[in-house]
């Protein structure tokens, strides 16, 4: 017999894309919570683990662009199936790294299958919802790089403290394979998937009728300046994510003297809030959109806020000495910083047949120049600390909430191609 439907089906398949969101960032974040650990396990500085850093993040670059191009070519499903076993895998291979080098060539490989999570996503975006969902839903499916931020503090840190620093590599990378799994048996499309409604797929489908199935040509995307406004926005921002993952555990031992059991401790608060905000950045635009907004001015409103608001807590940061208040002024850069949904506007303006490509251009660039500010990021706080690091992060934003209105224009139509 055949199974009933299952009613609003497509907030299932963002739980499942949160889902690897988080194990994404669980892994990636397993060193960040361990660096200060193995920094005195294996006698690392600062600036070595800046430059570990920029191999995983200059991989992450290029690949992000190739991730893009090979989800669209060979699809959402078995896309996702091939990056997620990647970077599996190579998280559990850091259980071999004694020395700068291999911890390099490890994350290089971390970063040749972690950006397929976010190309996939929000192919799988485009896919299961229509234009007036799409923020909301890749709030959701964005919330779990927090929730995976959140739980690698308490969750690595355990195991690190009860088994070692290379057993948490080794647990981390293979919950991966976990999800694997689940996906192949859950997922297929709209069209296709057999416990789908037929009033929830003419929803999902009212608005994309017209849509080429057909890859657009990355040539032909590079002469929009659309697309150039979508990577200008990465490459502003992205910078500012890698900061806030990869360098507040050390901020709060650097600054504020935290140890590994108060990493875990306390460190998943500012993860935990960042969560809060992916989901209030696309919430707050649809119910304002139900009193009667356009999309348009719906999104740019609660990203204008989240702009002025970025700023604040950057140079309270840098007055701060006492903990808890540190943490709650991080939490706050967390929240502004997830509620901007810079990985939104893709969706918000180009068909499903461009989202993967455009989106792994604009997260190539943003990872590169990710890269470059890791550099940058070890030397100063080797010789000066956080506080320029903070002032930099300050001034970012509105730049990128221009480029939005002079290159994007407006949101919640879809462009032809």
């Amino acid at each position: 017999m055949n199974k009933p439907p299952i009613k609003h089906l497509r907030w299932y398949i963002a739980v499942l894309l949160c889902l690897a969101s988080a194990l994404n960032y669980l892994d990636r974040q397993t060193l960040s919570v361990l660096i200060g650990t193995i920094k005195e396990d294996l006698g690392l500085n600062n600036a070595d683990y800046g430059a570990i850093n920029a191999w995983f993040l200059a991989s992450y670059g290029v690949m992000y662009a190739v991730s893009g191009v090979v989800i669209d070519r060979i699809g959402t499903r078995r896309g996702f199936s091939l990056f997620v076993s990647g970077w599996s895998l190579a998280n559990m291979l850091h259980i071999f790294a004694a020395t700068v080098g291999q911890f390099s060539f490890f994350r290089f490989m971390l970063g040749v299958f972690e950006p397929g999570s976010f190309t996939g996503g929000m192919r799988a975006v485009s896919e299961w919802f229509p234009m007036r969902d799409r923020a909301l839903a890749v709030g959701i499916f964005n919330a779990g790089t927090a929730f995976g931020s959140m739980f690698a503090a308490p969750v690595v840190s355990f195991i690190a403290y009860y088994f070692g620093w290379r057993a948490a590599f080794l647990v981390t990378g293979g919950l991966g394979f976990v999800w694997v799994a689940a996906w192949m048996v859950l997922f297929k499309l709209p069209k296709d998937h057999p416990r789908l409604s037929e009033e929830e797929r003419q929803l999902i489908l009212a608005d994309r009728s017209e849509e080429s199935e057909q890859p657009v040509s990355l040539l032909r995307l590079l002469r929009m300046r659309e697309t150039w406004g979508c990577v200008l926005v990465r490459v502003l921002t992205d910078p500012i994510s890698y900061f806030l993952l990869f360098w507040m555990p050390l901020y709060f031992q650097h600054s504020h003297g935290f140890d590994l059991k108060q990493i875990g401790m306390f460190v998943w608060i500012p993860y935990a809030v960042a969560a809060v905000g992916n989901i209030f950045g696309g919430a707050m635009p649809r119910w304002l959109i139900s009193q009667g907004w356009e999309l348009n001015q719906a999104r740019k409103t609660t990203m204008t806020v989240m702009t002025f608001l970025m700023p604040v807590f950057c140079v309270l940061a840098t007055q701060v000495s006492n903990p808890a208040l540190a943490l709650a002024i991080v939490a706050g850069m967390t929240f502004c910083h997830a509620s901007w949904g810079n990985i939104t506007l893709v969706a918000e303006v180009f068909p499903k047949n461009a989202v993967g490509t455009v989106t792994g251009l604009g997260g190539a660039l943003g990872s590169l120049m990710s890269a470059l500010s890791q550099l940058y990021i070890g030397r100063v706080v080797e010789a000066l600390g956080f506080a320029p690091i903070f002032i930099a992060c300050a001034v970012l934003y509105p730049i990128a909430l221009l480029l939005v209105q002079l290159m994007i224009g407006k949101l919640g139509v879809t462009r032809k191609v």
